[in-house]
């Protein structure tokens, strides 16, 4: 069975701070009655709330001082409530994360409707699985583009996708598995499965010429996929 929640309910009014946690105690919460920031410091070393109703305007430390530390040492949600209504009061605690917002001298059933609607949400949060991590896009530089070889197409610095025919792909595949390697034409055709009807060595040099023009800064003086004469090509990634 699940115990009740626990709130803090941190004001440095006595009558108000009582007033808010005899009716969120009768509602069946477990409530701590804490008169500002110290106190919320050393309760929460003990032990860890469900939420907080804060006072935001408290001598001392005040109430907005209090939601930005807080956003940055726990995920517990809060509630602020302020007497001057302050639209900058308002929009600053919020935007520090504060979760809902009520007005002093507030209706304690409004306060209560707003508590289960934030608590809610906050148990919906928490149980909802973790996003899964985007995965990691396998890129390739070549020359003036990318090779990605998951969607097997080269990616312009514009993002721009230029698909590729299967033997251009395999070949640039070839080519960035094997960096700084010469490779024969014998090689290049075994790995790309490339032998047809075109003459031995020109099955990959057309393929290559093809490739030079996609991706060579200057496709007539080629610096990516180099030509080792009498052996075969050479990929030299910047």
């Amino acid at each position: 069975m699940r115990a009740e929640p626990i709130l803090f309910v941190v004001d440095d009014e006595v009558e108000t701070r009582e007033l808010i946690g005899d009716y969120l105690a009768m509602n069946g919460f477990r409530v701590r009655l804490l008169d500002g920031g110290k106190a919320l410091r050393d309760q929460m070393a003990i032990e860890q709330p469900d939420l907080i109703v804060l006072d935001l305007n408290m001598p001392g430390e005040d109430g907005l001082s209090i939601v930005r530390r807080l956003k940055t040492e726990s995920p517990v949600p809060v509630i602020m409530l302020t007497a001057t209504a302050s639209l900058v009061d308002r929009v600053v605690g919020l935007e520090l994360g504060a979760d809902d917002y009520l007005a002093k001298p507030c209706e304690l059933r409004e306060l209560l409707a707003r508590i289960r609607s934030v608590l809610r949400r906050s148990r919906h949060a928490a149980s909802m699985p973790p996003p899964e991590p985007s995965p990691v896009r396998r890129e390739i530089r070549f020359g003036t583009k990318w090779l990605d070889l998951d969607t097997r197409s080269l990616r312009g610095s514009d993002g721009e996708e230029h698909p590729l025919v299967h033997s251009e792909f395999i070949l640039l595949k070839a080519f960035a598995e094997n960096p700084r390697r010469v490779m024969s034409r014998e090689r290049l055709l075994d790995l790309a499965s490339a032998r047809d009807n075109e003459p031995f060595d020109r099955a990959v040099d057309v393929r290559i010429t093809r490739i030079r023009k996609k991706i060579e800064p200057d496709p007539a003086r080629p610096t990516v996929i180099r030509t080792v004469r009498g052996v075969g090509y050479i990929f030299s990634p910047e």
